[in-house]
């Protein structure tokens, strides 16, 4: 019984050794091109489309991978991962349009994206004193369908958004910094930048 629980714990461990990187993590954020790798089979293995993972490195028009090639991938979120972010978007964008919750969710998941934050969803949510629902506690709350699709929305748009990588609400809050930044776009109280 002892080897056969051996042999089990090795093939798991294998398992585990060899899959595809972006598959166990949602921090793996590049992926260099191997001999015989496509948009198509990186895409298929990390669970995004082809044609997304092309609009991650402005590649809308090429199909063409070359070995050596470094590609950035999309985050692909853990189930706690995901549910983290869905109660953020639900507390940060409570009473917000839609499509003010996609972008939200879109501003995290640029900014694991970014060297200029934290690489994990979870320590970019809670990076000091970025976002009110984590130092108020309504991060802790229920998410609502609606901020769950906007989430799933958000994760399966990557690559065709403006590279917001802040938000805020004028009305609430006043920042020098933030009003120096460029603006990508305005979504009901919230104004987005970059």
């Amino acid at each position: 019984m002892l080897k056969k629980m051996s042999m089990s714990v090795l093939t798991a461990v294998c398992l585990i050794a060899f899959s595809f990187p972006a598959q166990s993590s949602a921090q793996a954020k590049t992926y260099t091109v191997q001999e015989g790798d496509s948009f198509y089979t990186i895409a298929k293995q990390i669970g995004v489309s082809a044609d997304q993972l092309q609009a991650m490195n402005d590649r809308a028009n090429s199909e063409e991978v070359y070995p050596g090639e470094v590609l950035k991938l999309p985050v692909v979120p853990s189930a706690s991962e995901k549910d983290l972010l869905n109660r953020l978007v639900e507390a940060e964008a409570k009473g917000e349009s839609y499509a003010g919750k996609v972008a939200v969710a879109t501003v995290v998941l640029n900014r694991v994206e970014s060297d200029r934050f934290p690489d994990s969803i979870y320590n970019v949510i809670h990076d000091g004193y970025q976002f009110s629902p984590v130092l108020n506690g309504s991060i802790n709350e229920p998410a609502s369908q609606e901020s769950k699709d906007a989430v799933e929305e958000a994760v399966n748009y990557q690559g065709y958004d403006r590279d917001s990588i802040f938000f805020y609400n004028p009305d609430k809050a006043e920042s020098s910094y933030l009003s120096s930044q460029e603006e990508t776009t305005v979504i009901g109280n919230h104004v987005f930048l970059k």
